[in-house]
C-alpha cells in the first residue's frame, strides 16, 4: 500500500456556495470519508481555513522571522486535504474522482514517496 494525499483545490475569491448546497456538498463529503473508512483507504481528512489566516515562517541566519498570510498570492488555494492508502495510483485516481463529485472541486492526487508500513 502506498500513502496518497487528494488535495482540494479551492478558487480564491469568487461566490461561495449558498447555505443550501454547501450542506448538500458536505453530506457527499462525510459519505466520501465514511466510504474510505469501509474500504480501509481512510488515514485522515480535514478542511483548512482561508490562506488570510495563514503565518509563514522563514529562516533568515540564525532567525525565524513570522509574517502574516499566504506565502503565495494566486487563483487558488489548498482548501482541504484527504490522506488516503491504496493499492496504486489507479485506485487513488478513482478516490480523487468520488472526492471531486462529492467536494465539487477539482482534485489533485499525488502519491507519498515511501510505501505504507501496513
Amino acid at each position: 500500500m502506498k500513502y496518497y494525499l487528494l488535495s482540494v483545490v479551492q478558487p480564491s475569491g469568487g461566490q461561495p456556495p449558498s447555505a443550501e448546497a454547501l450542506a448538500g456538498i458536505m453530506r457527499d463529503v462525510e459519505a466520501f470519508h465514511e466510504e474510505l473508512r469501509a474500504a480501509g483507504a481512510w488515514v485522515f481528512a480535514g478542511g483548512l481555513s482561508g490562506p488570510e489566516t495563514a503565518t509563514v515562517l522563514r529562516p533568515e541566519g540564525d532567525e525565524v522571522r513570522a509574517t502574516s498570510g499566504p506565502w503565495i498570492q494566486g487563483p487558488e488555494y489548498l482548501g482541504g486535504l484527504c490522506l488516503i492508502k491504496a493499492p496504486d495510483l489507479d485506485a487513488a485516481l478513482e478516490w480523487g474522482r468520488k472526492a471531486a463529485r462529492a467536494t465539487t472541486l477539482p482534485i489533485e492526487v499525488r502519491p507519498f514517496l515511501h510505501p505504507a508500513d501496513d
